[in-house]
């Protein structure tokens, strides 16, 4: 055993030297540097010298035995007229085997002698003076350094230009075409289909495709082809990037991901190139998949583009159209891209043969927001109180995204509280954070306070008295964000029609801040601005685009395209005459002026109740559902409260 630990003790250097060869190479060029170094410079060095002390050197030179002698700095170097001995100290040392020298060498003292040079000149010493000089080493790195220098910007340059341009694939200065899309296998993504909560139909179609690719002889002996091209499209954050990760956690075939940004470069034709290297690699990998995430960015409509990136955008739209088209059957590479953006896109791009199939991902309904919520909380630890349902129902409007940020909003409060669970107050606060901001620490006085109070006081009044309207969950004068106070309403249920009766209390409710302040202060403020735009847009909508008008009738008035998904207006001209537009005007008006009217005719004959719940908001700061029905008494009956009819 002995003798064997010995020996691998010897062989575990000849190990080590085999495993990196590399460091070994590099000390045996700087060995053969040294060795050329030294047979170069070496023989410039002259023969051996004595060194022979200062006061030696002045006696030879009294003795006449100096020719001459070189001078650089303090070092001085001669030769003798005759050879000297060195002097030995030890007797046993034979006077033939003392080594004698023609030269020698000295070091002047850093004192002046002024005498020196009379006392040479007096004895017929040649005398050589040179300055100083470096050493060759100096030298030779002084020669060296800015060819050193150059080589290093050029190497440190090349490779950062390999890296923005060739995606780090090692293709050098002429690899800015080659593709970027990185490649994902199932054991890079561990992400699967039931990590996606709802959206259980856009499952289905793209399970489909996912079997297809493991299975193509179950729908071919049918006659079924597998789809080119599978569009997901929905709002941002409602979890496109995500499926598509999913995807490739599911399918066993080799997932190529790529942002449609990473194609668009400042060379020209750098896009159309990427395409050609990235459809060539998933063709060489198929059955594959490719992702695109953000496909507006190179797919808008062509024939806008004005010169410059414009063009190359189209150039690199082109490409990707003929790569899609150009696909045989027997080619199993599926195109999957993401879009928030569908009405943007170029018709070529979206027509049947190319992205065959749209699947639409819209905001989770309740149940789809249960399931998500439970996804998010898994590694989080929850008290008795969190129920999810009650979560779920005062979501709403929430994307996946929205309520992964609320999990992580709530564990984040829950832990600066140094609690051991979050609850469900945390919950509450982060949605809070989320809707309506941080909390405000300004000092409001006392008047200000009191036009806050009543202004809120009539927006939750007017939604317990109106017949109808989404049921009031809190109401609060805390300042939060930009906004002072907030009446919070939760739906029942989740609402896909809107009825012309629901719309107008929602009218007379945004209305019911302005109305009380007119009421209990007797004048009105800039408080219910905010309130007013919501309104007015909302009787435009009824209007113009829901023909919720009786004069005008069951026609719609568009003055701009509305964003399918961010509701934006895009810039568009008129369809319609000026008369129209007054007309339009005129109704806008009246349905707003009728809905403040009745928001007023009910806050003044519930002024009592008006009061009441003023001064709990006062007290309280803050008054919760059950609290405002303790303030005002059971009011599902109440005769007094008369109905909202407002017509158009």
């Amino acid at each position: 055993m002995q003798n064997d630990r010995a020996k691998e003790k010897l062989e575990q250097p000849l190990k080590q030297m085999k495993q990196s060869p590399i460091n070994w190479k590099v000390i045996i060029a700087l060995i053969a540097l040294w060795l050329i170094f030294s047979q170069l410079f070496g023989g410039l060095v002259t023969a051996d010298r004595m060194q022979i002390p200062y006061s030696e050197f002045k006696k030879q030179v009294r003795k006449s035995n100096v020719s001459e002698i070189n001078v650089k700095g303090q070092e001085v170097k001669g030769r003798f007229n005759k050879p000297v001995q060195k002097k030995v100290d030890s007797e046993e040392v034979k006077e033939e085997n003392i080594p004698t020298y023609e030269s020698f060498k000295t070091t002047i003292p850093s004192f002046e002698d002024p005498e020196l040079m009379e006392f040479l000149e007096k004895n017929n010493v040649v005398i050589h003076a040179e300055t100083k000089e470096r050493s060759w080493f100096w030298t030779l790195l002084i020669s060296f350094l800015p060819w050193i220098l150059i080589i290093g910007f050029f190497v440190y340059s090349s490779r950062k230009f390999r890296e923005r341009m060739g995606g780090g694939g090692g293709f050098g200065p002429f690899g800015f075409g080659k593709s970027r899309a990185k490649l994902y296998t199932k054991s890079v993504s561990n992400v699967a289909f039931d990590d996606v909560a709802g959206l259980s139909n856009a499952k289905k179609e793209l399970q489909e495709v996912v079997d297809f690719l493991k299975d193509p002889s179950k729908f071919s002996a049918l006659g079924g082809q597998l789809p080119k091209g599978i569009l997901l499209v929905g709002p941002p954050g409602t979890g496109k990037t995500l499926m598509a990760r999913a995807v490739a956690g599911e399918a066993d075939v080799p997932f190529f991901s790529i942002s449609g940004s990473e194609f668009i470069e400042m060379f020209v034709g750098v896009g159309a190139s990427r395409v050609r290297d990235m459809f060539k690699n998933a063709k060489k990998e198929a059955p594959s998949i490719i992702f695109v995430d953000e496909l507006d960015s190179i797919g808008r409509v062509r024939g806008t583009g004005l010169g410059g990136g414009h063009d190359e955008r189209e150039q690199t739209l082109n490409q990707i159209l003929s790569e899609m088209d150009g696909f045989s059957p027997k080619e199993s590479v599926v195109v999957l891209a993401a879009t928030n953006r569908p009405d943007v896109l170029d018709p070529a791009l979206t027509r049947p043969g190319r992205f065959d199939r749209q699947i639409t991902l819209d905001l989770p309904q309740k149940r789809a927001r249960v399931e998500i919520l439970k996804v998010h909380t898994r590694n989080v630890p929850l008290a008795h109180d969190v129920d999810m349902e009650s979560i779920a129902k005062r979501t709403v409007g929430f994307s996946g995204a929205d309520l992964k940020n609320l999990v992580n909003e709530a564990a984040l409060l829950a832990a600066r509280k140094e609690k051991e669970r979050v609850e469900a107050e945390d919950f509450d606060q982060g949605r809070d954070k989320i809707l309506l901001g941080i909390e405000r620490e300004d000092m409001i006085k006392d008047e200000e306070k009191k036009v806050i109070t009543y202004h809120e006081a009539g927006h939750a009044l007017m939604t317990k008295l109106l017949p109808g309207a989404d049921p009031l969950e809190k109401v609060s004068i805390i300042p939060r964000g930009r906004s002072l106070g907030a009446t919070e309403q939760i739906p029942e249920e989740d609402r896909h029609n809107l009825g012309k009766g629901y719309l107008l209390n929602r009218i007379a409710i945004m209305l019911g801040g302005r109305a009380a302040e007119k009421i209990a202060l007797g004048e009105i403020t800039s408080g219910a601005g905010d309130d007013l735009k919501k309104a007015t847009q909302l009787a435009r909508r009824m209007i113009c685009e829901w023909g919720m008008s009786e004069k005008l009738g069951p026609v719609t008035f568009r003055q701009g395209e509305t964003h399918p998904f961010l509701g934006r207006e895009l810039s568009e001209q008129k369809d319609f005459s000026e008369h129209t537009a007054r007309v339009i005007d005129q109704e806008i008006r009246d349905l707003v002026e009728g809905a403040e009217k009745k928001a007023i005719e009910v806050l003044t004959s519930n002024r009592e109740k008006l009061d009441a719940l003023a001064d709990g908001l006062l007290e309280h700061e803050t008054l919760s559902k059950e609290e405002v029905d303790e303030i005002l008494g059971s009011m599902s009956e109440s005769p007094g409260s008369p109905k909202l009819r407002v017509t158009g």
